[in-house]
This record gives C-alpha cells, structure tokens and sequence, in this order.
C-alpha cells in the first residue's frame, strides 16, 4: 500500500503525528489525551490535503474477529467524521498496535500501511514509517517482532477470549516504555539508530525528508546535505507533530 500526491492544491498540507499511546497510563489521562488528539484533528482537517498516523496510536490494539478493545471511541468517530468528508487518512501500524486488520479500511476507510514506504507529495520525496526495529542493535525485539507477526501466533492469541487476552495485554501496557519514561529520554547523537538506518537508505536512494515516530523525542537531524531525518516524538509528554505545506516541513507542539 502506498500513495502519491502530486501536487497540494494552495493552502493544504500534510499533517504527521505518532505515537499517541491511547490506553496508558490510566483511564482519565488517556481519555483527556484523546480529547486533545481531537481537538488536533478538528484543527487540521481544516486545511488538511492528508493525514498520516505513524504508528503506535494505542498503547495496544488486537482486532478479534467480532470485538476490538473497548474505549477510543472519540478518535474513532472523529477519524470516521474526517475521512466521510473526503480527507484521506493513513495508518501506519506501530509495535503496539500492529494487530490491526480489517476493522479501520473496512468500518472508516482508513487504509493500513505495514511497513516504510517511500513516496512523493508534491516535487519533494518522504520515506516514512513507525520505526521500530530498523537500524542498528534491538536483537530482542526483532526477534520479538518476528513473533508477533507470524501468522500462527496470531491465530492463536485470537483463540483467547478478549476477557482476557485484552487484559493481559492491558497489564503488560502498564509496564511499558511510555509509561514509566519521563521526558529525559537520552538523545544518542550521531549514535540514533534510526538516523543511521536514514543515512543508509540515503545511501541507496535520495529522499528530502525521512520521518519516523517510535522513539518518542522530537527530533530533527540531517542526513548528508539535502536531506533531513523528523522523528515526530509522542503525545504522553510532548504533542509534537509535523506537517507539510508544500515547501516546508515543520515540526510543531500542539497547545503549546
């Protein structure tokens, strides 16, 4: 799945956020979250040519057969609202809710992105995806991936009643990353691994703008001479995100 815009039409742009984290820490926070997520989208849709998620817009996602988690159902109708008035929406799967499957293209024709893609808006070139797993180091958790995404695996997790499979996914949620990491996060220099893995795609095949979520700081690098790395940061502690009038990409925080 990919997409290309040729060309924005005057005063639409593009508009990058990640890392959301619906579900954590606790039910309020969460919830006054989504509402400020809603409010970011009431804004955007405004001018808005596209909207892309990059990943990790819930603390975890499992789509059953005939149930998905319970709550979000603010982003969801706002989401619903945005792509009924003819703005397209992209989602791009993160770590934490890479179980989607049909539910989002089907019930509010978002369609569901996997893995990087390389593209075109206008006259400049973007690669984007969540991040996670690319670059140098993380053995345990592409080897966790690999786990995640085989087929039989998920199979057999669906098999569980969403009692309890969501359940235990919620427990293992309170114990992540994002919830029990403030906003000193150490920035790796040179040494970021998705800045890396941007420099050697670089290598292969130019691109003017690289942006990533997953690593939850905002970020703004560049990769050789004509090319820039975003990472999009997250929303628990800073609500950044990008967007992209046609010229320029900026990153921005939401609500100061």
């Amino acid at each position: 799945m990919t997409f290309r815009i040729n060309e924005l039409a005057p005063g639409k742009k593009v508009y990058f956020a990640s890392d959301f984290h619906l579900g954590v820490p606790d039910a309020e926070t969460s919830r006054n979250r989504e509402r400020k997520i809603v409010r970011w989208l009431e804004q955007a849709e405004k001018d808005a040519a596209a909207i892309l998620l990059v990943g990790d817009i819930f603390d975890f996602w499992f789509e059953y057969k005939h149930a998905i988690p319970k709550g979000h159902v603010r982003l969801l109708g706002k989401l619903a609202e945005i792509t009924d008035a003819g703005i397209p929406v992209y989602f791009f799967t993160g770590n934490h809710d890479m179980w989607m499957f049909d539910y989002f293209p089907s019930e509010l024709n978002i369609p569901i992105i996997r893995q990087p893609i390389s593209t075109s808006i206008g006259s400049k070139t973007f690669y984007i995806g969540h991040g996670d797993g690319l670059g140098p180091g993380d053995h345990t958790y592409k080897m966790l991936k690999k786990v995640f995404d085989n087929k039989v695996c998920q199979w057999l997790f669906a098999r569980v009643h969403p009692n309890l499979g969501i359940g235990i996914a919620n427990m293992w949620s309170r114990r992540s990353r994002i919830s029990n990491v403030k906003k000193d996060e150490d920035f790796f220099g040179e040494r970021e691994w998705l800045a890396q893995y941007c420099t050697e795609v670089e290598q292969q095949q130019h691109h003017d703008y690289y942006i990533f979520g997953h690593r939850h700081l905002p970020l703004e690098m560049p990769i050789g001479d004509k090319s820039l790395y975003m990472n999009l940061g997250e929303w628990v502690n800073f609500c950044t995100y990008a967007v992209y009038d046609g010229n320029n990409l900026e990153l921005k925080t939401f609500e100061g």
